[in-house]
This record gives C-alpha cells, sequence and structure tokens, in this order.
C-alpha cells in the first residue's frame, strides 16, 4: 500500500480517495466561482450605472446567507432522511462525526416488497464535509439565478428576507425530489446536473417574482444599457469556465462520465452561443455581446439535464436548438404575448434558463444513451431515440418538468404574499429613481454615465453649483475655470 494511503494516517481513511476528494473540491470551487465573483460581475455591469451596487449586493448576500443556512438545516432538507416523498427532515450538518464520514447520496432509500433494495445510494470516496459543500454551491447559484429576474427594483431587505425562505420552501424540495431519495428521484426522472432542480426551478421562480414584485419603471424598461460590457464578459467567462465543475463534478468522482461531461458542456455552450449570434446578425444586422452571453448561458442550462448521459453529437443538437428556442421564445413570442410583456424578466431569467432547462431535460429523454445511463445512474435507462423503454423515460422527463414548475409557482408566490405583509416589495418611486445611492448609500462610479454622450455644459454648471454651495467664496473666471478668492 502506497504511504499516501497507510490506514494508520488519521487523516486518510481506507475509503478515501484522494484523487476523487480533490476533484470534487475543486469542482466545488469551480461552481462557487460563478457565483462568487462570477454572477457578481456579472450583474453589476449588465445593468444600468445607477443599480451596479444594489445587483451586486443582492447576489453577494444570497451565498452567503444560503450557506449558513444549508449548514444548519437546508442540506439534510434537501438529501437526508424523508419527512414526506418530496423532503427531507431538516437538521444540522456541522457534527465533525457527520463530516468526516464517507459522503452517501441519498440517505433516504426505498425497499421493494420482497425486502430488496429499489435503489442503492451512491458512496463516493470522499468525506461528507467535501458533499455539503459541493452541494451549497448549487443551491447558491440556484438563488442567485432568480434575482436576475427582479434587478432593478426589489425592495432589498424583502430580498434579504426571501432568500433563506424560497431556499427552505422551494429549492430543498426540487432538491429532495429529484436528487435526494425523493419520489421522482426513484421513479427515474433524469436530472444529471440541475437543468430541473436549477435552471427550469430558478427561471420559473424568477418569472413569478417578477410578476408580484412588479415592474421597472418605464424609463429603466425602454432603457437599460449595460454599464460595462468588458465586465460583463469577465462575469460570463467566469459563468462559463466555472461550469466544468457543474457538470464534472455530478458524477462525485473524476471518472468516464466526469470527462465526457465536460466536454459535452463546453460543445453545446459553444454552438448556442454561434447559433444566438448568427440569429441576431440575420434579424438585426449585428452581433451583439448580450446576445452571444444569453446564447452561451442557454447552451450550458440546455445541456446540463443530461451531459454526461448523452453522446457529444448529441451536445452539438441540443446546442443549436438550446441557441434557436429560446431565442425564438424571447424575440417572438414574448412580443405577442400580453401576459409575457407584463411581467418585467430584468435579464430575461425565464428564457435563458426555464425554456432551455425544460428543453433540455426534454433532449435527455431522447438521447440518453443506454451505455452512457449505465456508467453514471443507479438504474439504467435510455432515452426514445435508442428505443426500448425510452418512450417511458421521456414521459418521466415531462411529469418531472411539470412538478417543478407547479412548485415553484405556488411556493414562491406563497413567500412573497407573506414577505409582503410586513416588507414592501418594491422599492419607492423615488428610490427607483436615485437607485444605489438610495439603497445602499453607495454609487459603483465616482463617473457620468449610463450611456449618455458628455455635455461639459451640463456638468460644469452642477459643479459650480456643488462649489458655491460648499464655498460662498468661490467666483468663476472664464471656461467655468474656479477661482478660490
Amino acid at each position: 500500500m502506497s504511504r499516501a494511503y497507510n490506514s494508520s494516517l488519521p487523516g486518510v481513511p481506507e475509503w478515501l480517495n484522494k484523487g476523487d476528494n480533490g476533484w470534487q473540491l475543486t469542482a466545488a470551487t469551480l461552481v462557487g466561482l460563478q457565483s462568487m465573483p462570477g454572477l457578481v460581475i456579472l450583474y453589476a455591469s449588465i445593468v444600468k450605472k445607477k443599480w451596479a451596487v444594489n445587483s451586486a449586493f443582492m447576489a453577494l448576500y444570497a451565498f452567503a446567507a444560503v450557506l449558513l443556512c444549508w449548514v444548519l438545516l437546508c442540506y439534510k432538507m434537501a438529501f437526508g432522511d424523508e419527512l414526506l416523498p418530496f423532503w427531507g427532515k431538516g437538521g444540522p450538518a456541522f457534527d465533525q462525526g457527520y463530516l468526516k464520514s464517507q459522503a452517501k447520496i441519498p440517505e433516504s432509500v426505498m425497499w421493494n416488497g420482497d425486502g430488496t433494495l429499489k435503489k442503492a445510494a451512491v458512496e463516493p470516496l470522499f468525506p461528507m464535509a467535501t458533499l455539503v459543500y459541493f452541494q451549497f454551491t448549487f443551491a447558491a447559484i440556484t438563488t442567485i439565478l432568480v434575482a436576475g429576474s427582479v434587478l432593478g427594483r426589489m425592495n432589498i431587505k424583502a430580498w434579504m428576507a426571501f432568500v433563506p425562505l424560497w431556499l427552505i420552501f422551494s429549492y430543498t424540495v426540487g432538491a429532495y425530489s429529484i436528487w435526494g431519495g425523493g419520489f421522482l428521484y426513484h421513479w427515474g426522472v433524469i436530472d444529471y446536473s440541475g437543468g430541473y432542480v436549477i435552471h427550469l426551478s430558478s427561471g420559473v421562480a424568477g418569472f413569478v417574482a417578477a410578476y408580484w414584485v412588479g415592474p421597472r419603471p418605464q424609463a429603466d424598461r425602454e432603457r437599460f444599457p449595460p454599464n460595462n460590457v468588458l465586465l460583463m464578459l469577465a462575469g460570463a467567462g467566469l459563468l462559463w469556465m466555472g461550469w466544468s465543475g457543474f457538470n464534472g463534478g455530478a458524477p462525485y468522482a473524476a471518472n468516464l462520465t466526469s470527462s465526457i461531461a465536460v466536454l459535452n458542456t463546453n460543445l453545446s455552450a459553444a454552438t448556442s452561443l454561434l447559433v444566438w449570434t448568427t440569429l441576431d446578425v440575420i434579424f438585426f444586422g449585428k452581433p451583439s455581446v448580450i446576445g452571444a452571453i444569453q446564447g452561451m448561458v442557454t447552451g450550458l442550462a440546455g445541456v446540463t439535464p443530461g451531459a454526461g448521459l448523452i453522446q457529444t453529437w448529441a451536445a452539438i443538437i441540443i446546442g443549436i436548438f438550446s441557441g434557436s428556442i429560446p431565442w425564438a421564445s424571447m424575440m417572438i413570442i414574448h412580443k405577442k404575448s400580453a401576459l409575457l410583456q407584463k411581467v418585467d424578466d430584468t435579464l430575461a431569467v425565464f428564457y435563458t434558463h426555464a425554456v432551455a432547462g425544460l428543453l433540455g431535460g426534454i433532449m435527455t429523454g431522447l438521447f440518453a444513451h443506454p451505455d452512457l445511463c449505465e456508467l453514471a445512474l443507479p438504474v439504467p435507462t435510455r432515452g426514445a431515440f435508442y428505443g426500448g423503454k425510452g418512450g417511458q423515460q421521456l414521459l418521466k422527463q415531462l411529469v418531472g418538468a411539470a412538478f417543478i414548475a407547479v412548485w415553484n409557482v405556488v411556493s414562491t408566490t406563497l413567500i412573497l404574499l407573506a414577505i409582503k405583509v410586513f416588507i414592501p416589495l418594491r422599492m419607492a418611486e423615488e428610490e427607483l429613481g436615485i437607485g444605489d445611492d438610495a439603497a445602499h448609500g453607495e454609487e459603483a462610479y465616482a463617473l457620468w454615465g449610463d450611456g449618455e454622450k458628455f455635455d461639459a455644459t451640463r456638468h460644469v454648471e452642477q459643479f459650480e453649483r456643488d462649489q458655491e454651495a460648499a464655498h460662498p467664496s468661490y467666483v468663476h473666471g472664464a471656461r467655468g475655470v474656479t477661482i478660490v478668492l
């Protein structure tokens, strides 16, 4: 036995695989970087200048709040022992004995009538501490994605109340039902790495939240230019590269499935980005950075339900559909629907995540390869494209999507209506006109902005008024130069 795995070493138990543990911690860090600082940067830069601080802070707060709630209560609600067929028993996950033990997921299993195990739990070769943190990063990014729908007007205090409540009553239900040993898990719904639990969930919840919070002021809806396009690309880059941990970490091992998942993930993202950009050029005459980022996100969300379970040519097909169907839903269907136009989804999270996640889940039901499923799933299955009982899998995918969508509509609505009793969901009109300074007493840049051309006369006049108010002995020389007497 290698000295590194000597059982006499207290920090290296016999079951621990250092390679798997190292990869899982790396994957968790990559997913964490998607949120902090990835989405913090993306949100801060993609919005109007006056909302940069508020948008970044919503993501930052959610990341921190979710972690505390996760170890206090929510990990076991999502992956612990069964309380209900769709919900686990909550409890703390910070006991050192528990965290040092070998990981096991899910903790609740079901038995057949003859006493045999219906679906065995997975026991990765790393400790529970690694698993708890890895799953936290998924919970955090899901909650932050919901924020994208309500940027630019939600009361920050209402958001601070919303985050833990939505995590408890919405996210944990979806995670337990599909991943944690719930009824959809045992029925055989496939969600390889979060197409339903994360993307469909956040997209639907974001849309519902946008409805109840209400729209931005009309001026912001009509003109909402990003304040820093280059920083947008930096945030989007962290999101894209972090997705290798997102889908590469889902098998809980550095194995064949993780390698295939990483390749398929990046290929789908690239294909979707190119398709979205091509459609922009065809219909609008020019490509845009925002459009390219949206295409990238839809490709990533679309491949997530089956990244390690599909052949690479299927990842390209998913990329093509992920770059075109969400584009059409946003650019065509949205403009023809009174309901969709009424709801002000700031960053179009419904289209880029819910539509793409649903599309990916359905296409996984079509293209899940039986050999790849055998490598990764407790119970082998196949997509409809490969015959056999694949048609049943497609039906399961549709039912699983319907449950996640309906639960998020109901739970998000009830949570926001409860918060509204105590805290206004939307900022006051005066605060909406001011932005960050009213909400936080801070501003992102000491610059003029929001895309206007520099008006020297207007800014000199404002400077002169400020100086007069501050020092009565100032007088003005030629061309606006200020002279102290």
